[in-house]
C-alpha cells in the first residue's frame, strides 16, 4: 500500500547556496497525491512545484524543481532522498523560500523525524515503475545505467584526486530498510578549492564544516572527520536515490552509476521514458511491496552520528 506521514513535520535551516533562513514543513498527503513542493512565501500565481523528473531545470550543484510559471525549489535531494528511502510515496512540502535548508549535509535529520512521527498506510495498491530493459546515458566520462532487477538496488563508483576521498564504490540492496542503515547519515563533501570557488560566485554562502565534509588533499578539514570511511560514496548514492525518487514512484530496477551527478541521473530518467519498452507502471503485489525502500525501516537502526 502507499504511503504518507502521520503527522506534519518542521524544519528550519539555512540554504546551502543562498545562506538564507530556509523554514519547511511536510505534511500527509492523500493516496495518488505524489509529492509536491508549495511556495508558502509567493501570494499570487502558481506556487505549486512537482517533485518530477520532468521539473528538473539544469543546475551544476544540486537538484532544481521549476514550475511552468518559473517558480523553483532547489536542493531538494536530499529530502526526495529521505521520503523514498522511508518508504512514503505521499506528502505535501510546504516551503517559505526557494531553496530547502541544508541542515547537517545528510538526510538523518529528515530520516530522524518522518520515522518518529510514523508512515500511515493508505488502502489502495502501491504502483512502481518496473525496469523491463535497460537504458544507459553518459556525459564525458561519467554515466548511468538502469536495468531490470526484482529487487531496487544501486551501485556507484567515484574517483577524486585528493587522497582523503580517492576511488570508492559500493553496492547495496535497497529493500529491508537498507537506506536507514546504510546511506542517511552520509554528508555532502567538497574540496576547500571548489568551496572558495564557489564563495566567489556567490555560491555556497551557507555552507560550513558543520553541514558538509570539506577535503584538502589528504585531510578532512571538518571537526570529527568522516562519520563512514566510504561517507562520500555513501552520499553519492544518498543523492542518486533522491533524483530517482523524482520519477514519481518506486522503481523496480536496478541503478549503476560512474563519477554521476545530479544531471546524468536525470537523463536518465528521460531516457527511461522516452525508451520504447524500456519500462511499465505495475501495481505491487504484497511480495513485490515488501521489497520497496523504505519497508522495514526502523528508528533504532538510524547511525549515531555526533
Amino acid at each position: 500500500m502507499p504511503t504518507t506521514i502521520k503527522t506534519a513535520l518542521r524544519f528550519e535551516g539555512v540554504g546551502l547556496h543562498s545562506g538564507e533562513p530556509a523554514r519547511m514543513v511536510i505534511h500527509p498527503a492523500a493516496a495518488a497525491h505524489g509529492i509536491w513542493f508549495r511556495r508558502a512565501d509567493i501570494a499570487l500565481g502558481d506556487r505549486m512545484v512537482p517533485a518530477r523528473y520532468d521539473a528538473v531545470r539544469q543546475s551544476p550543484l544540486c537538484t532544481r524543481l521549476e514550475n511552468a510559471a518559473g517558480v523553483a525549489v532547489s536542493t531538494v535531494e536530499h529530502v526526495m532522498a529521505a521520503l523514498a528511502g522511508c518508504g512514503v510515496h505521499n506528502a505535501l512540502i510546504e516551503i517559505d523560500g526557494p531553496e530547502v535548508p541544508i541542515l547537517d549535509g545528510s538526510a538523518v535529520p529528515f530520516v530522524t523525524e518522518i520515522l518518529n512521527a510514523g508512515v500511515r498506510r493508505l488502502a489502495v495498491p502501491v504502483r512502481a515503475i518496473e525496469v523491463l530493459r535497460p537504458v544507459r546515458v553518459g556525459r564525458g566520462d561519467a554515466w548511468a545505467h538502469l536495468g531490470p532487477s526484482d529487487t531496487p538496488g544501486i551501485e556507484f563508483t567515484i574517483d577524486f584526486a585528493d587522497a582523503a576521498i580517492g576511488r570508492q564504490t559500493k553496492a547495496l540492496s535497497l529493500s529491508n530498510g537498507s537506506f536507514v542503515r546504510e546511506l542517511c547519515d552520509s554528508r555532502t563533501f567538497c574540496r576547500q578549492a571548489d568551496v572558495d570557488a564557489m564563495r566567489a560566485q556567490g555560491l555556497a554562502l551557507g555552507g560550513t564544516y558543520h553541514n558538509a565534509v570539506v577535503v584538502d588533499g589528504d585531510r578532512v578539514l571538518s571537526p570529527g572527520g568522516l562519520r563512514h570511511a566510504d561517507e562520500a560514496v555513501r552520499h553519492k548514492m544518498l543523492d542518486a536515490l533522491g533524483d530517482l525518487a523524482l520519477a514519481g514512484a518506486p522503481i523496480l530496477g536496478h541503478y549503476t552509476g560512474y563519477k554521476a551527478g545530479h544531471a546524468v541521473t536525470n537523463s536518465l530518467l528521460h531516457a527511461l521514458f522516452a525508451t520504447e519498452g524500456a519500462m511499465r507502471v505495475v501495481l505491487c503485489d504484497t511480495q513485490t511491496a515488501a521489497r520497496l525502500p523504505g519497508v522495514g525501516a526502523a528508528i533504532s537502526e538510524i547511525p549515531a552520528v555526533a
